[in-house]
């Protein structure tokens, strides 16, 4: 798995945690990044005129190598670094002239648990909650918390909940003043694989229960299953965007693998055609094909193969994944 740092963004209507926030406009996009450059002071350009529209019902994944400039971003969005220039509007709210209203919609979940170990689980989300000016709302927090399953602990010492209740912990605290985008910092680092599949059920209800969710993760095939729209970040520049199913089908490669009954030493002339590769052992042609084409060349290969008495034992086709897509468009814009 190649080292690779995901941002991933989950937009939706906004229904049953909270109520959504006051848009300009029903088409506008819910978060706007226009032109966007950060230059740290000891010159370091971490990124480099970004933009970006994120709209309401859609699940965005950004990818980057580490430092391709996704904490950067996150940090601008949430107020915590100061942008050289550009502007990024959180529904219609600017970041920096409408810090209050931007902040307040914003819910953030690091990595790490930094609240009071001694505190009970319900004295840290009602904290939460009055940091962001809202007034005490037990009902709400007591639906946060029945949401994440954690009111049968709400009493508990924060020391006395598992690592996955910690977790969800965070989700709570983050959610407590009914923001309308969440940040999720790698939910899932350095977790067993039942705790894995335990915080995506969360996020997977958090979507359905209308939150906005921006994801970072190192595990792509998390991103590849849910994301609507890929962008691949790269020394601090958008590489691309994309929708998924058009970037998997326009980039990744179907090939065609051919177990041959005995090994060839090389591919026929008459084959030259195909750009065929052949294994070091003499015994697999891989064939690439673009699915985008009227024609594969399936059809029109067996029956040269056959020409050229080539026999195969047994074929199988493939088709590269997202990371194979994300490695190459890495490489080639380094």
């Amino acid at each position: 798995m190649a080292s690779v740092a995901i941002c991933l963004v989950v937009v939706i209507a906004l229904n049953s945690l909270h109520n959504p926030s006051p848009m300009n406009a029903a088409a506008a996009p819910i978060l706007r990044i226009e032109n966007l450059n950060k230059t740290f002071d000891d010159g370091f350009q971490a990124l480099k005129n970004i933009n970006l529209d994120i709209q309401k019902g859609e699940i965005i994944a950004l990818l980057g190598p580490n430092g391709a400039g996704k904490t950067t971003l996150i940090s601008i969005i949430c107020g915590i670094v100061r942008p050289s220039s550009g502007r990024v509007t959180v529904a219609g709210f600017d970041i920096i002239k409408d810090f209050r209203q931007t902040r307040s919609m914003i819910g953030l979940v690091p990595q790490e648990l930094t609240t009071d170990s001694f505190e009970s689980v319900w004295d840290t989300i009602a904290f939460s909650r009055g940091l962001f000016g809202k007034a005490p709302d037990a009902a709400h927090l007591e639906k946060v918390l029945r949401a994440l399953s954690l009111w049968d602990r709400k009493d508990s010492m924060i020391m006395k909940l598992s690592g996955g209740m910690k977790r969800r912990l965070l989700i709570a605290k983050a959610l407590s003043h009914e923001p309308s985008i969440l940040f999720l910092d790698e939910p899932t680092a350095g977790v067993d694989v039942n705790l894995r599949k335990d915080m995506w059920q969360i996020v997977a209800e958090l979507k359905a229960a209308g939150v906005t969710i921006i994801l970072t993760t190192h595990y792509i095939d998390e991103a590849e299953e849910i994301a609507d729209r890929i962008g691949v970040i790269n020394h601090g520049e958008m590489i691309l965007v994309e929708e998924k199913s058009k970037l998997m089908s326009k980039m990744g490669k179907k090939q065609l693998l051919l177990d041959l009954c005995e090994s060839v030493v090389t591919i026929p002339s008459s084959l030259s055609n195909y750009n065929l590769e052949l294994s070091e052992d003499g015994n697999l042609i891989t064939y690439t094909f673009d699915t985008q084409g009227d024609r594969t060349g399936i059809t029109s290969l067996l029956d040269d193969l056959k020409l050229a008495n080539i026999q195969f034992r047994d074929l199988n086709t493939t088709q590269s994944s997202l990371e194979d897509i994300f490695v190459n468009l890495v490489s080639e814009s380094s």
